[in-house]
This record gives structure tokens, C-alpha cells and sequence, in this order.
């Protein structure tokens, strides 16, 4: 295993899934959360606590990053990230979206729509690991 690659891995995908986060439920999404205000912090809260959330996200990408290099079976980097995005997005559909709207107080479109936005947003965090990652002494040719 490659740990150079593997905080690189982390790091990309960090910065993507920050990205995303930003753009997907920071702005696309902010007006339906705002509509469950017993549910969903207040913007200002939110925002004061980004450096917490995201040095949260970093420890997640690097657990993310080292499961991927644990699996990773020597083909295609970005065809092996995909499938590996692809399966946390299911996970993230089963286990936390559907969790989610079992538990919280929210309609149905909020539930749906976080629920395609984590999927999305997984597998394309497994996309960046993927097209990232390289084994000890392997060339690195692709490019993100």
C-alpha cells in the first residue's frame, strides 16, 4: 500500500467533496432545509462551525482513502473508484438517507433529494480516490 498516495487520494477527494457539499447543500439545497428549522441548524451556526465540519470530512476522506487502497485490485484507478464510490453511495442511500428520514421530522423531497445528492456525492469521492491512488511503484499516468 501506497500511504503517499493514499493522503493524496484523501486529500483530493476532501477538496471535492467540499466542492460539492458547498454547491449541492450549501446552495441548491439550503431552501428546502430551511423549511424543517427544528430539524436543521441555522446558516450562521453552520458556517461557524465549517473548520469543525470540515476537518471531519479530512478524517473521513482518509478512512475512505485507506479502505480503497486496501481493495484496490490493480486495474483501472478511476473504473475501481467508481465502483468503490458506487457502493458507499448505496450505503449512504440505505443506511443513511432512508435512516434519516425514518428518524427526522422531513418530507418526503428533502429525504429524496439528500438521498441522490449522497449517492452523487460518493461516487464521486470514489472516483477522486480512484484516479488518485497508485501502488508502490506504479506510474502514474492519469490526471484529476
Amino acid at each position: 500500500m501506497n500511504m503517499k498516495s493514499v493522503a493524496i487520494g484523501a486529500f483530493v477527494a476532501w477538496i471535492v467533496d467540499m466542492v460539492y457539499g458547498f454547491v449541492v447543500y450549501g446552495m441548491l439545497l439550503a431552501r428546502e432545509f430551511g423549511r424543517y428549522p427544528g430539524v436543521f441548524r441555522p446558516m450562521e451556526t453552520i458556517n461557524a462551525n465549517i473548520p469543525l465540519m470540515a476537518a471531519g470530512g479530512l478524517l473521513a476522506m482518509f478512512a475512505l482513502a485507506y479502505m480503497y487502497a486496501k481493495g484496490y485490485e490493480g486495474g483501472s484507478g478511476a473504473v475501481e473508484g467508481l465502483r468503490f464510490g458506487i457502493l458507499l453511495g448505496i450505503f449512504v442511500v440505505g443506511y443513511i438517507a432512508i435512516g434519516n428520514y425514518v428518524v427526522m421530522n422531513i418530507g418526503r423531497k428533502l429525504a429524496v433529494s439528500m438521498a441522490v445528492a449522497g449517492f452523487v456525492e460518493f461516487a464521486l469521492v470514489g472516483l477522486a480516490i480512484g484516479a488518485v491512488y497508485r501502488r508502490s511503484g506504479q506510474a502514474s499516468t492519469a490526471r484529476v
